[in-house]
């Protein structure tokens, strides 16, 4: 049985899990390696780890997200119930091969009156992508625009709202430009996010297939897209973060 403590402090929290697996030190190499252009041809090792797939399920398990069922109707509690050697051999056999299952899609409204389209990966298909996204972010935040904030560990709204004071005072600046891209989660071209992940240095084929499916994961109901990243993953964020670097 997986328990694990609950806390109310995320960013402090999902540090201590990656000091309780003894994971920083790889977590600092990739970011370190990165910095200096190093090409990554063998990330699957890491991501299958042990310790990345413990740490996973841990950081899963203390997102609100975690108690909304996939198609499959299950939550975090079916996660609670594996034992650690299974889970983690589990994770292992099917990232062997992967197939994601399909994506149920949920329509959240909008202050406009209009709705926000959501896919809701399965728990199982959550914890898979967790795993990937432990790896890759360090390798991509070596690599992305310092002054981007949004989506990002440790960095939010208020660290833009300073850099544009810093900006005001120090350089004279007075003019603020408001951009917005429209639908653009829904229309990311898959196979230019696939080459910027490459020109990142992100050269693991095996892993590039695997991200390459989980983009075209069936949605329940509609059918297998053709671009687009679907917000509600939880690596979503990072690889249209990877898209919009070159704007950056």
């Amino acid at each position: 049985m997986l328990t694990l403590t609950k806390t109310k402090l995320p960013k402090i929290s999902a540090l201590r899990n990656i000091e309780y697996y003894d994971f920083q030190e790889a977590l600092d190499r990739l970011y370190a390696d990165s910095e200096s252009s190093k090409k990554f041809k063998n990330l699957m090792g890491v991501i299958t780890s042990p310790q990345n797939i413990l740490l996973a399920y841990r950081n899963i398990k203390k997102n609100t997200g975690s108690k909304t069922a996939g198609v499959d109707k299950k939550t975090i509690s079916y996660l609670e119930k594996w034992e650690p050697e299974k889970l983690i051999g589990y994770v292992q056999k099917r990232l062997d091969y992967y197939v994601p299952q399909a994506v149920r899609r949920v329509e959240i409204p909008k202050s406009n009156g209009k709705t926000r389209p959501l896919g809701i990966p399965t728990i199982m298909d959550r914890l898979i992508q967790q795993c990937v996204l432990q790896v890759l972010e360090p390798i991509c935040e070596a690599k992305f625009f310092k002054r981007s904030n949004g989506f990002r560990p440790n960095r939010g709204a208020e660290h833009a709202i300073s850099q544009a004071y810093k900006f005001m005072q120090g350089q004279h600046l007075h003019y603020v430009v408001d951009i917005d891209i429209k639908g653009f989660f829904d229309n990311v071209n898959q196979g230019k996010l696939l080459k910027q992940m490459w020109t990142l240095g992100i050269r693991d084929k095996k892993l590039l297939s695997i991200i390459s499916v989980m983009l075209k994961a069936e949605v329940a109901g509609i059918g297998f897209p053709e671009k687009g990243t679907p917000q509600g993953g939880i690596i979503s964020p990072l690889l249209s973060n990877i898209v919009l670097n070159e704007l950056d």
